[in-house]
């Protein structure tokens, strides 16, 4: 049976954690791991495709409560196959006087009249030309930027590959005569998941914080973008969940089209203000004639 891989000790979870700590372990790993941060870190690389691989399925809750069925059906086949095997490999030994039968040489023997008996040697077909495929996951910042990029592939040989800009997910690359006896190597692209960018089709969507005071009077923020900070204006009395749309700064579509970025108005409260703060509060408080419950009381 096909081994099940943990993939709550992968996130570092308890197997009852609660979807918000599955998530919030994710992005702790997912930013420690990052291919963009960890830069032909082969190992970091291989952690980084686990915990999304990981993610992918605790964060999906039909996909979990199957997983956590396959988990339970592994360990009770393991346990019940341990002594089955048992009997059955001891059998099997007495049988054959061994377990190992890979020493075992097959040859062939040619008889001829007159002449001694030879061994012939049977030589085995030539490898015949083939193409293969490998797997690459890829930061968003490096699928976008593109450049050069060393490889490793199972077969233990090392490239480096000249990857274009703008990749997308299932995206293959062909490598010519990079396969077997002379054929193609083909490279199937993953863009990974990025901590604070979100591809939704050509278009990249992000949540930005804003204090009350930037939302009521209005303000220019710096925002991230894959192409770097640029300064937006946020309109006065924006309000939370509110979206604003950076044309051209989103990721491309497979035609090379490139969408926009499109940035979700957070307003965000302090936890703790200082005492003149806090004085500046009341008096604004006293002054304050806005009432967004106004219409919810005349109905009651």
């Amino acid at each position: 049976m096909q081994n099940v891989r943990n993939y709550y000790e992968i996130l570092g979870v308890d197997k009852n954690a609660p979807s918000n700590e599955i998530k919030r372990a994710y992005r702790t790993l997912a930013i420690k791991y990052h291919p963009d941060r960890n830069l032909g870190n082969k190992a970091a690389e291989e952690k980084f495709k686990d915990i999304n691989e990981a993610y992918e399925v605790l964060s999906d809750q039909t996909r979990r409560v199957q997983y956590d069925q396959s988990i339970s059906r592994k360990n009770f086949i393991n346990k019940a196959g341990s002594f089955g095997n048992f009997g059955r490999n001891n059998r099997a030994g007495s049988r054959n006087g061994s377990t190992d039968r890979s020493r075992v040489r097959v040859s062939t023997q040619d008889y001829r009249p007159g002449t001694t008996k030879r061994e012939r040697v049977v030589s085995s077909p030539r490898t015949q030309r083939r193409d293969i495929e490998a797997k690459l996951t890829l930061g968003l910042d490096e699928a976008y930027r593109g450049g050069k990029r060393k490889i490793r592939l199972e077969d233990g040989r090392s490239l480096e590959v000249d990857m274009p800009s703008g990749m997308v997910n299932a995206q293959r690359i062909r490598l010519k005569g990079q396969g077997i006896e002379g054929g193609d190597l083909y490279l199937k692209i993953t863009v990974a998941r990025h901590p604070f960018f979100e591809i939704q089709g050509a278009n990249i969507y992000c949540q930005i914080p804003v204090t009350p005071t930037e939302a009521i009077l209005g303000s220019a923020i710096e925002v991230p973008t894959i192409d770097g900070l640029v300064k937006v204006s946020v309109p006065n009395g924006v309000r939370s969940g509110q979206r604003l749309r950076l044309a051209n700064k989103g990721y491309f579509d497979k035609s090379g089209v490139r969408g926009d970025q499109l940035v979700e108005i957070q307003i965000v409260t302090p936890k703790e203000i200082t005492p003149e703060e806090k004085e500046l509060y009341e008096k604004l408080k006293e002054l304050e004639q806005f009432n967004p419950r106004q219409n919810i009381i005349k109905n009651f």
